[in-house]
């Protein structure tokens, strides 16, 4: 069954299905970070990077500190420090390539999150890098955000998944195991299990600075 045949390809098929938003959801939406964007993310220990790139191919990615990682400089740029990971690069190299990002942040147990959108770049400057609170190592880079579309979202997706409420959680033996999960996308029959789960522990413990 190909589900691409018949699917909508365009914003009048789109709204033939659904009613145009209220005027509250249009004008909730600002071009820069005001006083209450910057408190939020002041508040924000994790933020999703959303880019793409001239492909079309998209790549979503979470980034985490304590809160206030993220600085918002007097300009209104939102400024993400480069923490220690896989080095993929997977953001960096879109947004070499196309210059724009999408942000949501998160505050643990509230509903509502904080779009950020807008133009973007990769920023060695090190001026710039000594005033960011480092995630782990010194940044060696940071990501430059330059909003153009700055609102908050509503919770509605938290109240229906239960996120914050632990009762909610799957059962730990229905996840998949992070380790097992590696090893079957790795599909290298001279890498074992037990050498994954090896990586992953000597990660969090001696790699996270």
């Amino acid at each position: 069954m190909n589900l691409f045949a018949d699917a909508i390809t365009s914003e009048a098929g789109l709204r033939e299905i659904y009613e145009e938003p209220k005027s509250s959801s249009r004008a909730k939406e600002i071009s820069s970070m005001d006083d209450m964007a910057r408190r939020f993310v002041a508040c924000s220990p994790i933020v999703f990077v959303a880019s793409v790139d001239l492909e079309g191919r998209c790549d979503v990615t979470p980034r985490g500190g304590q809160a206030g990682f993220v600085s918002v400089l007097a300009g209104g740029e939102v400024v993400v420090p480069d923490a220690t990971g896989n080095r993929r690069i997977d953001t960096y190299r879109n947004v070499v390539a196309t210059g724009r990002v999408g942000l949501i942040f998160l505050i643990p147990g509230r509903g509502q999150t904080l779009r950020v959108n807008g133009r973007a770049c990769v920023s060695a400057r090190p001026e710039l890098l000594a005033r960011l609170t480092p995630v782990g190592k010194p940044p060696r880079v940071a990501l430059v955000v330059e909003p153009d579309e700055v609102f908050g979202h509503c919770p509605k997706a938290f109240v229906r998944s239960g996120l914050w409420q632990p009762t909610t959680w799957p059962d730990p033996k229905a996840q998949p195991d992070p380790a097992e999960l590696t090893h079957a996308h790795i599909g290298d029959p001279t890498v074992t299990l037990e050498m994954v789960q090896q990586s992953q522990i000597e990660s969090l413990r001696d790699r996270l600075e």
